[in-house]
């Protein structure tokens, strides 16, 4: 039996806006978020949709209204969904972090599955949490096309179980935008994943794009193509 999941990143949130980390920290999403949500509601309009979950927090649960008014269906909220917690980075400037954390801004950058947030999660307890969930919701929902509401750090760290590999693969999978959608498919009979679409922002377009809109993304992509 196939279960279709729908990942779904949060809008623009102020955090994206202001380029500060934002994990557990609860940010609501921006002036252009909404037009962002809007779009990838519209964009999710005709494609089937039986079930809507989201992360507790404020970003992703604004994004899910969104979907959720025009699917006229109800969104489950989960905590076990929620973004890293970021312990001492919450709510700390992206610029003022390689000074003020250099050997955690490293496995950050370079070796994500090794990364300690300082008195917060590391990436393993991360990933585990969420992939746990995950698999408790395909349990609850089996068949169904599920959209989940989530975040940036959560859809990279699945994604490593999505495609097979590791998390040490990590590293290689790219930043998605504000209300990019993945779809994967579960298949229960041999307990595999397909990755159907990636990170798609067929919906947005430059002008609505968050990342395409910001300087670090010039240099993050640069950094992407020689590893």
């Amino acid at each position: 039996m196939k279960t279709r999941l729908i990942f779904v990143r949060h809008a623009e949130a102020e955090g994206n806006f202001n380029r500060v980390f934002h994990g557990w920290y609860d940010s609501r999403i921006t002036e252009k978020g909404h037009k962002q949500a809007k779009a990838v509601a519209e964009r999710l309009a005709d494609v089937p949709v039986d079930i809507i979950y989201s992360s507790s927090l404020t970003r992703t649960l604004q994004t899910a209204q969104y979907i959720a008014d025009i699917k006229k269906l109800p969104i489950i909220r989960t905590d076990k969904m929620k973004e890293i917690n970021g312990g001492d980075w919450e709510n700390i400037a992206w610029d003022a972090i390689p000074g003020l954390y250099p050997n955690e801004n490293y496995t950050w950058e370079n070796e994500p599955h090794m990364h300690q947030m300082p008195n917060g999660e590391n990436m393993e307890e991360f990933y585990n949490r969420i992939l746990k969930e995950v698999m408790d919701i395909i349990r609850k929902n089996k068949g169904k096309n599920v959209c989940v509401v989530t975040h940036g750090t959560a859809i990279r760290a699945m994604l490593c179980r999505f495609y097979g590999k590791s998390l040490k693969y990590m590293k290689n999978i790219y930043w998605h935008d504000n209300t990019s959608v993945t779809i994967v498919d579960y298949n229960d009979e041999n307990d595999d994943f397909e990755v159907v679409l990636e990170g798609d922002i067929v919906h947005l377009g430059v002008e609505l794009s968050t990342i395409q809109n910001q300087e670090w993304w010039q240099s993050y992509m640069e950094s992407m193509r020689k590893k």
